[in-house]
């Protein structure tokens, strides 16, 4: 194994995913943003605006500016939330559900790949240290002093 971080390995790593996915999506005339917002919205019931930020680890202007560009688009409506007087559910189109069909197809190609090329052992073990580095983060106990051992 070579002399290089954690954070380093996950940062080139999801560099290069994150590049692949923008050359793939150019093809569609999209990008790896609009398709991960397609993929995020509910085909059949919508979802709710306020939901979606949160949903995909995004900050809400961010996500206004994808989804006013979705919306000129022709990939998405917004809609009156029925249960929810103040809020707004986000639709797909028909044109919408077939962008997020593409870009579904896309994200399966890339998994299949992967697991063709990887151990099933492999996969859960990166699955453990992803899942372990996530909960390690979330729960603050990276910087906590009383987490460090000398």
């Amino acid at each position: 194994m070579k002399d290089t971080t954690i954070d380093y390995a996950l940062r080139a790593t999801w560099q290069a995913v994150t590049k692949m996915y923008n050359e793939e999506a150019k093809k569609f005339g999209s990008t790896m943003a609009v398709g991960f917002t397609l993929l995020s919205i509910d085909p059949k019931t919508g979802t709710p605006s306020t939901a979606l930020g949160p949903k995909m680890g995004m900050e809400a202007t961010s996500l206004s500016r994808i989804l006013k560009s979705m919306e000129q688009k022709g990939l998405i409506v917004r809609k009156p939330n029925p249960n929810d007087g103040r809020g707004v559910l986000i639709h797909l189109t028909d044109f919408g559900r077939e962008k997020r069909n593409d870009s579904k197809a896309v994200v399966i190609r890339f998994n299949e790949t992967i697991k063709s090329h990887v151990s099933e052992e492999q996969l859960n073990s990166f699955f453990e240290v992803a899942e372990l580095i996530n909960r390690l983060v979330s729960e603050k106990k990276i910087y906590d002093k009383k987490s460090i051992t000398n």
